[in-house]
């Protein structure tokens, strides 16, 4: 039987050395990397490869919610945290989460079975986040003329925001992988290795990502992409 591989990322060194021996006991569950911070989750990930990401909210100095719509392109994503706002539970959805658990809502029985079913790509929700789910497609389903259509909508994920991206900028598929690698902070060589391409590619798709985007800096470049910067 093969294991289904598992990130824990929190910045609690006890959560994660919890979730690890919990986790270990089960056969068909192998722990193969932590994460303190959401930049080292992004990197362990694209290091190790793992098919489900346990994903804390709060973890400074680059939280959760900033590294998820890297990681939901790069693996199935369970948030496992202590926040319950309603609009942090909302984001996290919008942002490709395929579930919420909030920590004293679930047993340890229902946190295996949320990797296993998440890790298949079926979605698990406690409490909290079941509840602002409802009120958030009630509203949605109210306010269209079609549920569907607007339920849909609320669950837009990782690629769908891509595809946004491609048409917005017109960058290739690869451009965009490379400048979302660029907007997390990893350098030449180090987007190299991720993408199994020379660093003299890198270059020259970075040089073609810098004309579409009209800028002339990586920092530049980013702010445009995460849309921090007015564009031309």
């Amino acid at each position: 039987m093969t294991a289904l591989t598992i990130l824990v990322a929190d910045d609690n060194p006890v959560v994660r050395a919890g979730l690890r021996s919990l986790l270990g006991d089960h056969p068909d569950l192998r722990v193969v990397a932590e994460a303190a911070d959401g930049r080292a989750a992004l990197r362990e990930t694209l290091r190790t490869r793992p098919q489900v990401v346990l994903l804390d909210v709060r973890m400074p100095p680059w939280d959760g919610l900033a590294a998820l719509p890297h990681l939901a392109r790069l693996a199935r994503v369970l948030m496992l945290t202590h926040s319950r706002e309603p609009e942090t539970v909302e984001e996290a959805l919008r942002l490709g989460a395929g579930g919420y658990l909030v920590h004293g809502e679930f047993t340890t029985e229902e946190l295996v079975r949320a990797v296993r079913e998440v890790g298949e790509g079926r979605a698990r929700f406690t409490a909290t986040a079941s509840e602002v789910l409802l009120r958030s497609l009630r509203a949605t389903a109210h306010d269209s003329e079609s549920p569907i259509v607007s339920m849909s909508a609320y669950f837009e994920n990782a690629s769908s925001r891509m595809q946004r991206n491609v048409e917005q900028w017109g960058l290739s598929v690869r451009e965009v992988e490379v400048m979302d690698l660029i907007a997390t902070g990893l350098n030449n060589r180090q987007i190299a290795a991720t993408c199994f391409i020379a660093e003299k590619t890198v270059k020259n798709h970075i040089n073609r990502i810098f004309a579409k985007l009209h800028t002339d800096t990586r920092a530049e470049a980013i702010a445009s992409w995460l849309g921090t910067r007015p564009t031309r």
